[in-house]
């Protein structure tokens, strides 16, 4: 069982009819961070081929820190079909707006060399931490040994310089290979939480709902779809689930994600099974819960 007020989905199709995009997570829903889930792929295929009064539309919405491209070529390599989806958009596409906003500044990449790409082609100079105006965080240079917490003395001295952030991930973990791997968004919260002013790219946050709705429509010369006609598809309580309720729009919650051990829908155990305490504790609610995203 799940909460009273919160559905229990089988397959996506039981609901499909019902909207004419979906804007989809991508880690945790299409992949783990190492292989493709085959059955969610088919199932967006699916949708996009069902009939309806405008096409149907599937925008996958990351918050990875790179551009879109970026991102395409790791779902080429995962198998993702790219008959899945009619676009996409990341928090790194953002990030690179909010980037434009300031031509001619030294930033300070805080991050991993493989999301350098969110830099590309921008008007800035990448300078030391101490010479920056202004910090990129795209996450942590180890994110396999780091912590937060090994930022503390960075962040103090920025704090100290009154240096604003753009945190390009507001992602606190994501899923890699059954592992719940740190994201920026943890940076992102120490500094905001010793007085650094920080600005999010992603989800949950406005700007990429509507960024992605507007491109649904200049797909097909078309407004923007209506909101409750549109679906958010994610494994994530604060991001996909939140940021969508925020715009009015409904979601699913895929239960096998980053949430998976918290709902009891580890490898060794196999059902949904009941997760009505879990939902109760949480401040937003899906509008309904899928296992997985199959068809």
């Amino acid at each position: 069982m799940t909460h009273p007020s919160v559905p229990t989905l089988r397959h996506f199709a039981e609901v499909a009819e019902r909207y004419d995009l979906i804007l989809c997570d991508v880690w945790g829903v299409l992949h783990d961070g190492t292989r493709g889930h085959v059955a969610a792929g088919e199932a967006l295929i699916r949708f996009r081929g069902l009939p309806g009064p405008r096409p149907r539309r599937v925008i996958l919405v990351s918050n990875a820190p790179r551009p879109w491209q970026g991102v395409q070529k790791i779902l080429d390599g995962y198998g993702v079909p790219r008959e899945a989806y009619d676009a996409i958009l990341t928090s790194g596409d953002l990030t690179r707006r909010l980037i434009a906003e300031h031509p001619g500044e030294r930033v300070y990449h805080l991050g991993p060399e493989r999301d350098a790409p969110v830099f590309d082609r921008l008007d800035l100079t990448l300078v030391p931490a101490a010479e920056a105006q202004r910090i990129v965080c795209t996450g942590l240079f180890d994110d396999d040994t780091e912590t937060a917490e090994d930022y503390r003395a960075a962040l103090a001295a920025f704090r100290e310089r009154k240096v604003p952030m753009i945190c390009a991930n507001p992602d606190l973990v994501v899923e890699r290979d059954k592992k719940l791997i740190p994201c920026a968004g943890l940076i992102a919260q120490a500094y905001e939480a010793i007085g650094g002013a920080v600005v999010y790219a992603g989800k949950p946050y406005r700007p990429v709902y509507e960024t992605a709705l507007a491109m649904a429509g200049e797909l097909d010369g078309l407004p923007p779809p209506d909101v409750r006609r549109t679906v958010a598809v994610g494994d994530a309580i604060r991001t996909d689930i939140a940021g969508a309720a925020g715009y009015g729009i409904p979601s699913v919650l895929v239960a096998r994600g980053i949430h998976a051990e918290e709902l009891g829908v580890t490898a060794e155990h196999h059902s949904l099974g009941d997760i009505a305490v879990w939902l109760s504790r949480q401040e937003v609610k899906p509008d309904a819960v899928i296992e997985r995203l199959v068809w």
